[in-house]
């Protein structure tokens, strides 16, 4: 991945701890319908996130992330292109997508992240399924954990509306996309 190491925020007197996501080992990912019967699998390579963990109690932690959406990329340069135009993302109006927590629902050991997801200006709560992998010391004594993320969203829901009929029957570009995130960070 090409977006550099950032540092996220901690404060002080409480249990909430700072974190470093190691970009590495870390990911945002996608995956869409295409021609009804296939998938299309993408990332994001550019994107910076701030993670307050309370170590004590997971509910009181928060998450922003955002995302530079011209790094879009399906390993297609002429699809990439069609993502960043204004049929999809419309980078030059919108060139970032923010995801802003607003609560941790915890039951049992299932974690569920909700927040605001603003795509071309348009923000929808979303939830985002997550599971701590986890978590333990890596070879230089930093104490580490891992994090799965999972959500799906109707694109249709933040503008994203462009498609085409197929001569067979069905749409070019299915309206469900799924989100699958990937994040190990370095206690700071």
């Amino acid at each position: 991945m090409t977006a550099a190491p950032y540092v996220l925020g901690s404060t002080k007197g409480d249990a909430i701890m700072g974190w470093n996501i190691d970009t590495s080992h870390s990911s945002i990912g996608f995956t869409v319908r295409h021609m009804v019967f296939a998938k299309v699998h993408g990332r994001f390579d550019k994107w910076t996130a701030t993670l307050d963990m309370n170590d004590a109690d997971i509910t009181k932690s928060t998450v922003t992330i955002e995302v530079d959406v011209a790094s879009v990329n399906t390993n297609e340069e002429k699809r990439d292109g069609h993502l960043k135009a204004a049929d999809f993302f419309d980078v030059a109006a919108h060139p970032k997508l923010v995801f802003k927590s607003k609560r941790v629902e915890k039951s049992g050991e299932h974690l569920h992240l909700v927040g605001d997801l603003t795509i071309r200006g348009n923000t929808k709560e979303i939830v985002v399924e997550i599971e701590q992998t986890g978590s333990g010391k890596d070879p230089w004594g930093n104490a580490r954990v891992a994090f799965s993320g999972k959500a799906s969203l109707n694109r249709k829901d933040f503008g994203l509306n462009w498609n085409q009929l197929l001569e067979a029957g069905g749409v070019l570009v299915g309206e469900k996309v799924e989100i699958v995130i990937e994040i190990q960070a370095v206690k700071s």
